[in-house]
């Protein structure tokens, strides 16, 4: 054959390919040899898919002048620029809309690499076997076509999916030249609009498999579980007749034969996992087989007889400077995280994930919703017309997918349903789907979130529902079909997790876990998907030159891009944490609840301590019986250390791992609570210092103070500037929220109104007796609203009191961003405070936050958030200690501090633009409005709101040596 063709009809073809063997069950090994053939690939770029023609994937090419890539990898993150830039967008199609058609700039990877056999497989291939070895490509963005030793093998789509092609009869001992030319732009591209980067590449691993006569090629592992009688049943339906063997289990049965033996059930808090072999003529794979049966049961989901809450979490593959293309260390570190952090579910947005993550759900433990590797989002610009789902014409390609999806991920225990795809609209090709999965597999449900009449989907799946309408549903008071109203109800995605957030998580699960019908949600979602960039620290959607783009849209994780964890995985774990412990700790009783859905509390151990003015004083051992899932006990805490001292006193109690378990060491902190005992005294400031009049200054106490202007110039020998009312913070995502939402967005608002540009008209300096008073008031230009506030400064004559008085004037329609006071330090390194920690918290989000004292850096205090926003307050505080001043607050207040101004972090776009003054700046805080995750969801509920009402705060100053 001529290989000087430059046909590239394919990339259009709606087909899913042509060529590839039928999809099977994946695994990770087996005794029949592999080749993997990851490494350094020759690689030419090409500005359009027929710029060059077919003659590179010729023996004897010579392609020493070409560049080198990484397999696994992205050519766009390699190279330095030189092989073009990735492109982030949510949902608008990157090219015009003109399905199946794509642009003809479409940049086009070819790939070489040449190889030996291993000596031990020379002499095994005979001369024109159809079998012998088959090829595998496990991803590959969006469209490739293949050539093993000059002859063409197939084309393929389905990015996230495996292909296998037979190339036994094409393999030679030494110098086989394997061709890959992929295309970033294909017809499959109309399939795979995910909110994520667009990246090409081979992203995946490359493996050459040795296929001896008689070797394994598909099957089917069924291993079911009868919970009352304590019975799993296995059965392994394999294309090749051989025999499954399990040792711990005496099983040893032919293929196809069931087999009834007692059983430990897998489920995702117990994941048991019994090792067999499939062994056929020609190759002995090993099976890790968990026994479990899910159901649709009186309308829930239902595992092993038990209805199951889900506590998920949306993944995408992500790392900073790989992309999608994933070690298994990088994966095994996020299922650590997840089951560190009391994670129990994970959705594989918006595609099925490396295979060899499953096996990681599998052993350590964590439900999954299996995804299709299907969006078409960008159709609801047209109103879905020409939408691949509802034209038959696509339907084989959509089939495939899910075909590719199910067989190669069947014999997991941990998927517990398979998902259509994500917003890909509804039509028939979706009903094609679910009707070939049922037919296929009926052991697993099915969802997908757009079937709001759920005619194909077993669970009624939502995004981002309020909190109201959550808890309709969870009453049945939400209507819609027959069928509807009798199935459980999931979020599958809630809780965006986009900068500073998300808030109301804890309303979330508080409703959750109140109404049998709703079985929980997934956060959207795990990871920020910032790419490593040497200027700007971490890129996001508009830093490589897009035309269209959406921003820092794509950094909306529960954890950094580094997967260093946010305060928002922080918070979700105290949120869904599996052991509730509740009680009056005057009283000494705490009252513990297994909330697990499987496991006891035998690998708990509870401990108890207890505080004074937030330092330990006493600690020990709980005895807390092992109580089975739902069950409560009371349990009598000891008496009170005593220590002699009086003060604000509570009990920590805590629920530890008793011993080191496969995903987190002994002592790892599973639950906590407080529980108060005796309350925080007021503090006192004697008004007993006189304001002593100088030149140009004030004194009173220890202080001076700008005769003219009022202002506070130093305490002691503290230097202090710019002090007054704020009301000002840099707006978060969720405030900002996003500019397709219909309703209100307050950071918009905020700025429409001005408060971000506040001026202070200073009206009275007054001195009398026993307090200096400044009158102000605080407005924005171009309007009528402000905020009368009042200062008055009193002395013992060693402390210093501040009493902030602040009423609101105007018709205020819209609640204050934060209110307090702001002030500059010349100086402040350390930073001491007994108050909540040791992380961020703000109305909506201080689940996590621990009462205790707290030790921290001021640059420690920030909270890196790729794109700058308001971040790092401390909740609760009643005292803190920086810059050679103490502070004590009357009542407790929101903490923060930094080395710029609220200003230049409210201009920053990245991390990078942060940089550290001479000044220390700190904020004082009465209150903060919610966080909400209004980012793509609701906005802060209104018992979180600060509302422009009558305020007073007072803060007690001392000087101290730092």
């Amino acid at each position: 054959m001529s290989l000087r063709t430059t046909s590239t009809d394919y990339v259009e073809d709606v087909s899913p390919g042509s060529g590839a063997l039928p999809p099977r069950a994946w695994y990770a090994s087996s005794d029949a040899t592999s080749l993997s053939l990851n490494g350094t690939w020759r690689f030419r770029l090409s500005p359009t898919a027929d710029a060059e023609d077919d003659s590179f994937a010729s023996e004897g090419y010579d392609a020493g002048d070409w560049a080198e890539v990484a397999v696994p990898g992205h050519w766009v993150l390699q190279g330095d620029g030189a092989f073009g830039a990735p492109i982030y967008t949510n949902h608008l199609y990157p090219f015009p809309v003109d399905p199946p058609r794509v642009p003809t700039e479409n940049p086009t990877g070819d790939h070489l690499r040449v190889f030996d056999l291993p000596a031990d497989w020379s002499g095994e291939w005979p001369a024109q076997s159809q079998g012998g070895a088959v090829l595998r490509f496990d991803g590959v963005e969006s469209c490739a076509r293949v050539w093993l030793n000059g002859t063409d093998i197939g084309e393929f789509k389905g990015s996230r999916l495996p292909h296998e092609f037979a190339v036994g009869h094409l393999l030679k001992p030494a110098g086989n030249v394997l061709a890959v030319r992929v295309h970033q732009w294909s017809a499959g591209s109309y399939l795979e609009d995910q909110d994520q980067w667009w990246l090409p590449g081979i992203f995946r691993d490359v493996t050459l498999l040795h296929r001896p006569a008689g070797s394994a090629a598909d099957f089917f592992v069924h291993a079911s579980y009868d919970h009352v009688e304590g019975l799993g049943t296995l059965r392994v339906d394999s294309d090749v007749d051989g025999r499954v063997t399990v040792p711990e289990l005496d099983i040893d049965v032919a293929t196809g034969e069931p087999v009834t033996v007692p059983v430990e059930p897998w489920t995702a808090e117990t994941p048991r996992l019994y090792d067999g072999v499939l062994a056929t003529e020609g190759e002995r794979v090993p099976l890790r087989i968990g026994f479990r049966t899910i159901v649709l049961e009186d309308g829930l989901i239902k595992v092993n007889g038990r209805a199951v809450l889900f506590k998920g979490v949306n993944r995408h593959e992500w790392h900073p400077e790989r992309g999608r293309a994933l070690d298994l260390e990088t994966m095994r570190e996020d299922v650590l995280l997840m089951k560190r952090h009391n994670l129990n579910a994970v959705r594989t947005s918006h595609y099925p994930p490396h295979p060899a993550f499953l096996d990681l759900c599998d052993e350590y433990g964590l439900w999954v919703i299996d995804e299709c590797d299907l969006e078409t989002h960008g159709f609801t610009e047209q109103d879905w017309r020409d939408n691949p789902v509802d034209d038959d014409r696509w339907t084989p390609a959509l089939l495939d997918r899910a075909a590719r999806m199910v067989e190669r991920d069947k014999n997991h225990p941990s998927v517990v349903m398979w998902s259509l795809g994500n917003e890909a609209g509804t039509g028939r090709g979706l009903t094609a789907m679910a009707e070939w999965i049922r037919g296929r597999d009926g052991s697993r449900l099915v969802h997908y979130e757009g079937d709001w009449n759920c005619r194909d989907t077993d669970v009624y799946s939502r995004m981002y529902a309020d909190h109201a309408e959550v808890e309709r549903i969870g009453r049945g008071l939400d209507g819609g079909t027959h069928r509807r109203r009798g199935l459980p109800f999931i979020q599958c995605e809630y809780g965006h997790a986009m900068g500073n957030g998300p808030g109301g998580l804890a309303d979330y699960q508080r409703i959750f876990e109140a109404h049998e019908r709703l079985q929980g949600g997934f956060v959207w979602e795990w990871i920020d998907h910032g790419i490593k960039h040497a200027e700007l620290g971490y890129a996001y959607g508009g830093d490589f030159g897009e035309e269209l783009h959406d921003g820092n849209f794509v950094c909306d994780g529960l954890v950094f891009p580094d997967r260093t964890p946010s305060p928002g995985l922080v918070e979700y774990k105290k949120v869904i944490e599996p052991v509730r412990i509740e009680g009056d700790g005057a009283d000494g009783t705490v009252r513990i609840t297994n909330a697990y859905d499987f496991a006891d509390l035998s690998a708990l151990a509870f401990v108890w301590a207890y505080q004074v003015d937030g330092e330990t004083v006493g600690t020990g051992a709980l005895r807390v019986p092992v109580l089975a899932p739902g069950e409560s006990a009371e349990v009598k805490l000891p008496e009170p250390p005593e220590t002699g001292r009086s003060g604000e006193t509570l009990w920590t109690v805590r629920a530890l791992l008793a011993e080191e378990t496969a995903w987190g060491p002994k002592d790892h902190v599973v639950a906590w609570a407080q529980l108060p005992v005796g309350e925080r005294q007021p503090v006192s400031v004697a008004a007993s210092a006189a304001p002593v009049p100088g030149e140009g200054l004030i004194t009173l106490g220890p202080a001076v103070f700008d005769a003219r202007t009022g202002a506070l110039k130093s305490l002691g020998g503290v230097d202090v500037t710019g002090l007054r009312l704020d009301v000002w913070r840099a707006p978060t995502d969720n405030d900002d929220g996003a500019s397709w939402q219909d309703d209100t967005r307050w950071g918009v608002l905020w700025r429409t109104h001005g408060l971000h540009r506040m001026r202070h008209r200073l009206d009275a300096v007054e001195r009398d007796d026993d307090a200096l008073t400044v009158r102000t008031r605080v407005a924005p230009a171009a309007r009528e609203v402000g905020l009368r506030t009042v200062y008055r400064w009193t002395s013992d004559g060693t402390r210093l009191r501040l009493t902030v008085s602040v009423t609101p004037e105007g018709d205020w329609t819209v609640p204050l961003p934060r209110l307090g006071i702001r002030f500059g330090l010349a100086r402040a390194e350390r930073v001491e405070w007994y108050g909540g920690g040791p992380g961020e918290a703000y109305p909506d989000t201080r689940s996590a936050s621990v009462l205790g004292c707290w030790e921290s850096s001021v640059d420690e205090l920030q909270t890196p958030y790729v794109r700058p926003q308001e971040n790092g307050a401390r909740a609760d505080v009643r005292w803190a200690r920086l810059g050679g001043l103490r502070i004590e607050g009357d009542p407790e207040f929101w903490f923060s501090a930094r080395r710029w101004t609220t200003e230049h972090l409210d201009a920053a776009r990245h991390l990078t633009d942060l940089t550290p003054g001479d000044t220390v700046w700190v904020n004082l805080d009465h209150g903060q409005h919610g966080i909400g995750s209004q980012s793509c969801g609701p906005g802060p509920l209104p018992r979180y709101f600060l509302r422009a009402e009558p305020a007073e705060f007072s803060f007690v100053f001392s000087e101290t040596k730092e």
